[in-house]
């Protein structure tokens, strides 16, 4: 499905600050065994269930306001582990539509940007700073993806990273495929200028 195109928002930030969260921790494996899984309720499923499948109280998602939460404060190293897709569509399914992190393992980052999610970098004393006002009651946090900026309930802006084609794409909706259609005058002209520099390799394919 093609992302829909991300727009400036405020809303309600989780914090989970832990370093090294990994995909098995955000997806447990049981939820990719069928199609018809629900993986919004599968999201962080071992730390949100007990053995008997009820909720655990304490666990910051299974809490007001959060249980409402279009953000998510993590910690360093989030997404690490298996490569599984299913990370970004659990938490895209539950409605986090931003992740901020000082780092993340490289696949996590890239499958949440080819899913529509924001994987924003922030430094660890500004994500610390996050935190600490998140609890707060209406405690609301402003995205603003053009100007690179977490706006804090308290009144301070916090900067943030992400790739400037990064940053394009969400903003269009775009997924990999319509990135790469943008610059189909740009290929075609590579292949023929190619073809005719180097013809012998384009002759290969006439020989097979």
């Amino acid at each position: 499905m093609k992302p829909r195109p991300f727009t400036n928002f405020s809303g309600i930030a989780a914090p989970l600050p832990l370093k090294n969260i990994n995909t098995d921790a955000i997806i447990p494996a049981p939820y990719l065994r069928s199609p018809s899984a629900d993986l919004a309720a599968g999201l962080f499923a071992r730390w949100r269930y007990d053995d008997q499948g009820q909720e655990v109280p304490d666990f910051v998602l299974n809490r007001a306001p959060f249980r409402a939460a279009e953000i998510l404060l993590g910690g360093e190293n989030f997404g690490c582990g298996s490569s599984r897709e299913a990370a970004a569509w659990a938490l895209a399914r539950f409605g986090i539509r931003c992740v901020f992190a000082p780092s993340y393992a490289d696949i996590f980052y890239e499958n949440a940007f080819r899913n529509g999610i924001l994987a924003a970098k922030l430094s660890l004393e500004a994500l610390d700073h996050a935190v600490s006002l998140a609890g707060a009651e209406r405690a609301m946090f402003a995205v603003d993806l053009e100007r690179r900026v977490l706006a804090c309930p308290d009144g301070r802006e916090l900067g943030f990273e992400v790739p400037a084609f990064r940053a394009e794409a969400l903003t269009r909706g775009d997924d990999d495929i319509a990135t790469t259609l943008r610059f189909s005058e740009d290929i075609a002209a590579f292949v023929a200028r190619d073809g005719r520099e180097r013809s012998w390799i384009h002759d290969l394919g006439d020989r097979a």
